[in-house]
């Protein structure tokens, strides 16, 4: 049994301003430590369950967070930003299920720790088939196409809700409270990791014993819709070719399948950068 675990940073124990997430900050590399025990503890509950195999892909920012001489060294590390998957390469037919460890909530959630989707200076709100969506969406969505089902959330309550709401009863491992965007009542990090391991440890049992939560699939062909923060950065996106603009922020494009709607999402993102 090979086990995918796609790391996001924000959700990550103790986590509660962008200081702790954002290269240059001192505090950056505090919780580049807390960030890489959260994902052992998760390796650990993996294999303390059963699990063969254990890939873990860094899904923060550059995706060069992780400590990779203090993984666990059971598990392999997916890192650099420009692997096509992005925050879930290493997914294939071959990996039986996903945990999310480190996931926030999407853009415009109350009570949410450093809510956005995909960049909080660009993207106000993106949808999935007409579905408003987070990156906790896009993912399994991605997850899903290779009818691989997301097994194990954690992160605060409003981003573990998110999960069960989107994808069914995965398991979740809340570590803390989020009373705003950048305030929560925080679970210390041993505490936290004990949650964590417990959570990966019954998520694979259940998938062992073919109790877990279905993939997530959306139908194709896709379609995507972003909103912008600035209606400039939707100019710079339709340069996408494909895209539409139904409205000033707006964009939208249909793809044949969900890895290449992915993709269009990523590049458009990335269009809209000044």
């Amino acid at each position: 049994m090979k086990i995918l675990i796609a790391a996001d940073m924000e959700g990550i124990s103790g986590v509660v301003h962008w200081d702790h997430v954002t290269s240059g900050h001192a505090e950056y590399q505090r919780f580049r430590r807390v960030m890489t025990h959260d994902v052992n503890a998760a390796i650990r509950g993996a294999f303390d369950a059963g699990a063969e195999e254990v890939i873990v892909t860094d899904g923060h920012w550059n995706n060069l967070n992780l400590l990779i001489e203090e993984i666990d060294p059971r598990a392999r590390l997916n890192s650099g930003g420009s692997s096509p998957l992005s925050m879930v390469q290493g997914i294939g037919s071959d990996v039986s299920g996903v945990m999310f460890v480190g996931y926030h909530a999407r853009s415009g959630t109350p009570n949410a720790i450093l809510d956005h989707t995909y960049s909080d200076e660009r993207v106000a709100s993106v949808w999935l088939n007409g579905k408003v969506t987070g990156e906790i969406g896009l993912n399994a969505a991605i997850c899903g196409y290779f009818d691989v089902p997301v097994i194990m959330i954690s992160g605060d309550q409003a981003a573990c809700a998110e999960a069960v709401e989107t994808l069914g009863p995965v398991e979740v491992a809340v570590v803390k409270h989020a009373t705003g965007h950048m305030s929560a009542e925080c679970l210390p990090p041993e505490v936290a990791q004990k949650k964590i391991s417990e959570a990966a440890s019954r998520a694979v049992h259940r998938l062992r014993t073919g109790r877990s939560a279905q993939s997530y699939h959306v139908e194709a062909p896709v379609t995507l819709a972003i909103e912008f923060v600035h209606s400039d950065m939707a100019d710079r996106a339709m340069l996408l070719p494909g895209a539409e603009r139904p409205e000033g922020k707006r964009i939208e494009f249909s793809a044949e399948d969900m890895p290449a709607a992915y993709c269009l999402f990523r590049a458009a993102v990335a269009l809209a950068r000044e």
